[in-house]
């Protein structure tokens, strides 16, 4: 978001990434990608299911290419199905309530 509003500017991309070692477990990189997914899921203008799947794909698809998880014996079925649940939390948790009448 920061680079496409200020495009002339050079990003240090390093202020924005986690220094630590890359997962280890496949438990270790689900918490990665639900720590990621997450944290950038409280900044959505909307809460639909378009705009939650693009984030929950874009931000573990970069970690997939990034190769964050090549230490793990996580599989790309695996990946697909954390995909499905997170954008399947995420829509429970920022639902829109019904007002009912008083």
């Amino acid at each position: 978001m920061y680079s496409s509003d200020n495009p002339e500017e050079n990003i240090d991309l390093s202020i924005f990434q986690y220094p630590g070692p890359k997962p280890y477990s496949k438990e270790t990189a689900v918490l990665m990608m639900a720590d990621s997914v997450e944290a950038a899921s409280r900044s959505l203008k909307s809460y639909n299911n378009e705009s939650i799947a693009a984030l929950v794909n874009g931000i573990i698809d970069e970690q997939v290419k990034e190769e964050q998880f090549i230490n793990t014996n996580i599989t790309f079925k695996d990946i697909a199905t954390i995909k499905k649940l997170f954008i399947k939390k995420l829509l429970n948790i920022y639902h829109v309530r019904v007002e009912y009448p008083k």
